[in-house]
């Protein structure tokens, strides 16, 4: 059975948000201000990695890691700037 979970950051004032969905074919779905950005397919469980740009001037990258397990579903936003890697808050809806 396939289950959709979301999570959201602000980021140098910009939202990013990502919806995972689980179950058959595993996916990750980047938006940033609300406009897909990026998505990637989860294979056999591994963390992936999606690279997207943030619309600043001049535009500055970010990655978004999401793995789906062990347990529940997570994603970290790997900004480039500070190098510090920052949870994604989950989303219940």
């Amino acid at each position: 059975m396939s289950r959709r979970h979301h999570f959201h950051i602000d980021h140098l004032g910009h939202s990013v948000s990502a919806t995972v969905q689980t179950g058959h074919r595993s996916v990750v779905e980047i938006l940033v201000d609300g406009k897909e950005t990026g998505h990637a397919a989860i294979k056999d469980d591994q963390p992936v990695t999606v690279p997207v740009e943030l619309p600043t001037d001049p535009p500055t990258t970010v990655t978004v890691r999401a793995a789906t397990g062990p347990g529940e579903p997570h994603c970290l936003l790997l900004a480039t700037a500070d190098g510090e890697p920052q949870v994604m808050a989950p989303r219940p809806y």
